[in-house]
């Protein structure tokens, strides 16, 4: 679920991470954002708000923002790498080979799992489906 960036704030502060106001501006941008935006297009848009920002500080703060499961990944989807998610809640995703959306399904596919004998000894962890298509925008132009 997306958090508040009151609630996200809190949070650091339960963990003794520092609130900066370039902090505060990624809070609010991840907030309302829900595009599964890359690092690189994150740091775009804090640089417009506040042109001082490091792109080390943007990092920092998406990388602790993961690893308290405020944000997810998504991986390899394009050449543009690692995507951040928003929504917390277990869904799949909807990806246009065109220009790149990625959008949300919320809905579960019963029955894709694997047998003891598919998953070779893995212990799985996590599983998403992705569908690759062609959005409805891609298709009109």
């Amino acid at each position: 679920m997306r958090q508040s960036v009151d609630v996200l704030i809190k949070l650091f502060r339960q963990k003794d991470l520092k609130i900066t106001p370039q902090r505060r501006v990624i809070f609010e941008l991840l907030a309302e954002d829900d595009s599964h935006p890359t690092a690189d297009k994150i740091y775009q848009r804090v640089l417009s708000v506040m042109p001082e920002v490091s792109r080390t500080t943007v990092y920092n703060t998406l990388r602790e923002l993961v690893a308290l499961g405020e944000l997810t990944t998504v991986e390899d989807l394009n050449e543009s790498g690692t995507r951040y998610d928003t929504n917390g809640n277990y869904h799949h995703h909807l990806f246009c080979i065109r220009c790149h959306a990625l959008i949300d399904i919320s809905r579960d596919f019963a029955g894709v799992e694997l047998s003891p004998e598919e998953t070779a000894g893995y212990q799985i962890v996590k599983s998403h489906v992705t569908f690759y298509g062609i959005c409805p925008d891609c298709q009109d132009s």
